[in-house]
This record gives structure tokens, C-alpha cells and sequence, in this order.
């Protein structure tokens, strides 16, 4: 499996007593800083690429700071930007002098970038700084916006300058200006984040997790109204938190799952100074596009739902592993490729035992360290990256069917470069490579790393097959398609793309990816097989976003992005490869 980034993971908490009152409960001052730490580290897959923390004091006196942030770059940005907030909490406590990062709200934030946007300055959260404490804002978000020009022309518009060209900037000067028009308007009244958003928000197009704080204490969270980005949230009398992940939330608190309650699409969560929690519809509920990927792959599967969702995704692909071995299960060993695919396994294992008891089970592929060299040239560097996964040798044997079940398979480099070469080497009659997702065919523009049409396997595979074909046609009309519509409202645009995979069955196209992925001088006989669309939707019903898959998107914004990806593709523009 080729590691795909995801946008982000966050956090908010809240605390809703006097400092004194953790400190004799828990014996310590410290409990929402600790707890931060915790559901920061328990998110770490969803952003390895940079973290920030933000700190907010409701106590502090004029001329004391009350704003306090850290951020770092790199894998070990989380310890980083802990050690340094630890130590400067250490200083401050020996002195009689304001201990800063304790205080009464905390938001954290985990960055993968899919945007190419890079260095500490697009490091989350982002602030916004006055002298007035109510027009102070922090932001950050799990989200990428579709029209980020839209965001830019309104700001200009407006009369802004803005000076860095990022979704995140311009939503914290949009956001900023209009507390700015609040607290104006209501001279001496507490900003009402609710106010502010009902502006804000019908102008964004995207899938988006947003969290804000201002200044003076109100604190609040955005769910997009497609329910594309997850959030879910926990309140009692001493803490309100808010993470992107539902486990995280349970362990962290320990919590019960029915306790952790999710953030409705729309929905907006709110804090006033005093700690008092509000609900609100900010925006109407559109068609549930909750995103199937981060029940496949994204979030964690120690949630109760999604493990058992993992495990249907399994089960729903044993009729056509039975049939791509030819009925041959005496024959047949079944394996996964860790750690991603482990759950699915288990599902795909309990559905073969029913059909076939005797099926076998075997650990074949184990991940082994990951290499790492200074050597540039690709011919070796492709003989290390074979050797990144290791096999049990003495388990399989010239007529053995070894089928083994992926999570996904995006651009299949892992497949082609290590898997199958390793597995060939225990001389099976047949491969069978399994995705539990179905062919990943369309590029994503919410928050996952998978942005050119030129990166995905079956796209690849979809033209080759048009040009073996001689329909090669095919692909100049849809580029003239597309070039027609480019100018076109977003409202009216048609997802040309799809044309490309039209003339060809999911089987044809899997074949054509099995073929090209198939490293010369491979000995066995390689299949792949996917998850059908319906297979996905029967394992995980309530997560029904499946663009990437289908080419359904959620918004007009992802369809106008589609279209620019398929003619940069055929132009051959440098962000098409």
C-alpha cells in the first residue's frame, strides 16, 4: 500500500472550571495541556508533516499575554512543540512570573498538505492578532476549499490585500473582518461566532472541518453541510472537546462510544465565555456525502463502527476471489499485506470458512524496516524498494493460488516495484492482489492526497486500453468537452472524465492494471480484483461519498477542479504529472 496523506486531524477543548478545581481533582494544572498531548498523538496518522497548539487564558490581566502558540515542522513535530511548551511552562513556574500555555482553551492540529503548500507559515493554527481581545481569532481545520479563487476575488473585493495566496489565510481575514463588523455593530456585546459564520460560510465550497477561537473566550466548530470531513465531540461539567476522530475522544477520556456524540453536516458546535454549549444549523443539510475513505483507510479502526465495516468490506469480495481461482480452494492461501488490511482480512476469512472450512490463513508479507538511501539511481533505488516487505518462505508451492487483500490500490507503485515481485518469489501458479476499496479513478479536492488524474493506475490502464482499442477519439472529445465547459457556470458542468472508463467493464480495466503492474519476468499469473461500488455501499451505508471511485461530486467546486485536472493531463502541464 502506498501511504496516501490526509488533510488533517484536530482538536478543541474546552475546560469549564476554575484552574483550582483540576488541580485538586487531578492534581495538577496541567490536565488540559496533558490531554491535548493525548488526542493530538492518538490523531498522529492524519498529519506527520507539521503540528501547532494554541492556548488561550481567560484570566490574564492587561500587559500578560493570553494568546500562546507553537508550531513545528516534521515528523516529530508534536514532541517538539510539547517539549518546547513543557519547558517554557517549567521557566515560568519557577519565577513568579505568568505561567503561559496553562490555560482555560486548547486547540491542536495535525498538517498533511495536499496542496503543495509548504514551511511554518501554513502551519495551522493561523492567528489573527489585535490589542482588543474580542477581535483576536485563532483558526484552524481539517478542509481543503474547491474555490479558492472565489475566496480570493470576495476578499479583493472587499478591499483586502491579502498577502499569502492559501484557503486558510483567506478564510481567517474573511472571518476576521466580519468580528471586526461584530463587534463594531455591538460595542461592549460578547462576539456570537454564530452570527459571524452564517456570513462566512455559504461562500465556501469544499469539504471542511473548521475550528476557531476568539480572543475573549468563544470557541466554536463547523461541519461542511455534506458531512464530507468527520468531527465528533464530548461535553460534561468540567470538559468539552472536540477531535476529528470518534476512539481517540473514548480513549483519551475514557469515555463510553454512545457518550461521543458526531457533528451533524451543517452543524455548527459553540462555546460562549462561560463554557455554555450551543448547537446551531448554520447551514442546511445537503446530500449526505460523508467520505467512504475515512472508513476504508483514514481513521482509525479501533472505532466500533468502522471495524466492523472493514470487516464487511472483506467478506463482500469472497465471490469473486472464488471465481478468479477457478473454484480452486483446497489450493488456495489467503494473506494481507500489513498493517493496513488486517481487518478486512478477518471479515474475508469468517465468509470463506462458511463456503470452505479448510480454507488457509497465512502470514506471507510482513512490513520490514523502511530503507532508506542517499543512492539516486532508480535502478537501485527501485532493488531496495523491493525488498521494503519480506515473505515466510516454505509455506507456498507451485500450485498454490496465493491471493492476498490490500486496503487500496491508488497509483499501484508499491504493487509493481515490491509486492508482486517478492511474492513471485515463492513460486505460486497465481496471484490474486485484492482491494478492499473499489478502482480509485477520479482525483480528490477535500482533503486527500490524490490530485492527478496521471497518478491512478486505472486512469492509466483506461487510456491504454482506448489506444490498444484504436479509440483513441474517445480522449481528443473529452478534451474538447471539457475545454468547452471550462468557462462554463460551475452549476452546469458535466463530468466528461467518466467517458474515458465507459466503453470497458471494471474487469477489463482490472485486467489492464494487472498487466501493467506486472514486473517483467514475473513466473506466476497475476489478477487483481477490486471492491465493487456496490460492495462499498452495502459494507459501509452511511458513508456513501464515494467520488474518487464514482466521479459523484459532493460540489460543484470538485467537478470544475476535475475538469482542469483532465486538461492540464492532456496538455501535458507540469501539475498534471
Amino acid at each position: 500500500m502506498e501511504q496516501l496523506k490526509h488533510e488533517c486531524g484536530v482538536v478543541m477543548i474546552r475546560l469549564k472550571k476554575p484552574m483550582s478545581y483540576y488541580e485538586n481533582k487531578y492534581g495538577t494544572t496541567h490536565y488540559g495541556l496533558n490531554k491535548l498531548y493525548l488526542l493530538m498523538e492518538k490523531q498522529h496518522n492524519r498529519g506527520q508533516e507539521a503540528a501547532g497548539l494554541c492556548c488561550v487564558k481567560l484570566d490574564s490581566k492587561p500587559g500578560d499575554e493570553f494568546v500562546f502558540r507553537e508550531r513545528a515542522l516534521g515528523t516529530g513535530a508534536i514532541q517538539e512543540i510539547f517539549a518546547n511548551v513543557n519547558e517554557a511552562v517549567s521557566t515560568a513556574e519557577k519565577t513568579s512570573a505568568p505561567v503561559p500555555y496553562i490555560g482555560n482553551i486548547y486547540m491542536g492540529h495535525l498538517r498533511y498538505s495536499t496542496t503543495g503548500s509548504a514551511g511554518i507559515k501554513y502551519v495551522h493554527p493561523f492567528l489573527r492578532r489585535t490589542n482588543w481581545k474580542d477581535r483576536n481569532l485563532i483558526l484552524c481545520g481539517n478542509f481543503n476549499m474547491t474555490n479558492v479563487d472565489e475566496l480570493f476575488e470576495h476578499l479583493v473585493s472587499s478591499g483586502q490585500h491579502p498577502r499569502i495566496y492559501a484557503d486558510t489565510y483567506f478564510l481567517l481575514e474573511q472571518l476576521g473582518a466580519l468580528l471586526d463588523d461584530y463587534c463594531l455593530a455591538h460595542p461592549g456585546q460578547a462576539p456570537d461566532p454564530r452570527e459571524i459564520l452564517k456570513q462566512a460560510a455559504p461562500l465556501w465550497d469544499g469539504g471542511y472541518v473548521i475550528c476557531g477561537v476568539v480572543g475573549s473566550g468563544e470557541m466554536f466548530t463547523l461541519r461542511d453541510p455534506n458531512g464530507i470531513r468527520p468531527a465528533f465531540w464530548y461535553d460534561d461539567e468540567e470538559i468539552t472537546v472536540v477531535a476529528s476522530e470518534r476512539p481517540v475522544i473514548q480513549t483519551s477520556l475514557n469515555v463510553p462510544a454512545q457518550s461521543v456524540r458526531e457533528l451533524e453536516p451543517g452543524q455548527m458546535l459553540s462555546l460562549d465565555r462561560e463554557g455554555n454549549l450551543s448547537l446551531t444549523r448554520v447551514l442546511a443539510p445537503g446530500a449526505n456525502f460523508k467520505c467512504s475513505f475515512e472508513r476504508i483507510y483514514f481513521s482509525r479502526g479501533s472505532d466500533t463502527d468502522i471495524y466492523k465495516e472493514r470487516k464487511q468490506l472483506g467478506r463482500e469480495l469472497v465471490p469473486q476471489i472464488i471465481e478468479a481461482v477457478h473454484g480452486d480452494l483446497p489450493n488456495t492461501i489467503i494473506s494481507y499485506i500489513p498493517n493496513t488490511a488486517e481487518t478486512a482480512f478477518f471479515g474475508m476469512m469468517e465468509a470463506f470458512r462458511k463456503v470452505y472450512p479448510e480454507i488457509r490463513a497465512e502470514k506471507i508479507i510482513t512490513k520490514d524496516i523502511k530503507l532508506r538511501t542517499f543512492i539516486t539511481e532508480d535502478a537501485s533505488r527501485n532493488d531496495l524498494a523491493a525488498h521494503v516487505y519480506d515473505v515466510t518462505y516454505g509455506q507456498v508451492d507451485k500450485d498454490s493460488n496465493l491471493v492476498v487483500i490490500d486496503d487500496s490500490i491508488v497509483r499501484g507503485t508499491t504493487l509493481k516495484q515490491s509486492i508482486i515481485r517478492i511474492l513471485d518469489r515463492l513460486n505460486p501458479k497465481l496471484i490474486v492482489v485484492v482491494s478492499s476499496s473499489p478502482q480509485i479513478r477520479y482525483p480528490d479536492y477535500y482533503g486527500i492526497d490524490m490530485s492527478r488524474l496521471s497518478e491512478f493506475c486505472a486512469f492509466k490502464a483506461a487510456i491504454s486500453l482506448l489506444r490498444k482499442r484504436e479509440m483513441g477519439g474517445l480522449i481528443d472529445e473529452v478534451y474538447q468537452k471539457c475545454k468547452a465547459q471550462e468557462n462554463a457556470p460551475k452549476v452546469e458542468l458535466v463530468n466528461y472524465v467518466k467517458q474515458v472508463y465507459e466503453p470497458f467493464t471494471d474487469g477489463e480495466v482490472a485486467d489492464e492494471i494487472a498487466l501493467m503492474l506486472t514486473p517483467e519476468g514475473t513466473n506466476a499469473q497475476v489478477k487483481l480484483i477490486f471492491q465493487s461500488l456496490e460492495g462499498l455501499h452495502a459494507a459501509i451505508p452511511e458513508h456513501p461519498g464515494d467520488w474518487y471511485f464514482s466521479g459523484n461530486y459532493p460540489t460543484p467546486g470538485g467537478l470544475k477542479m476535475l475538469n482542469r485536472a483532465f486538461i492540464n493531463w492532456y496538455d501535458g502541464h507540469p501539475e498534471a504529472r
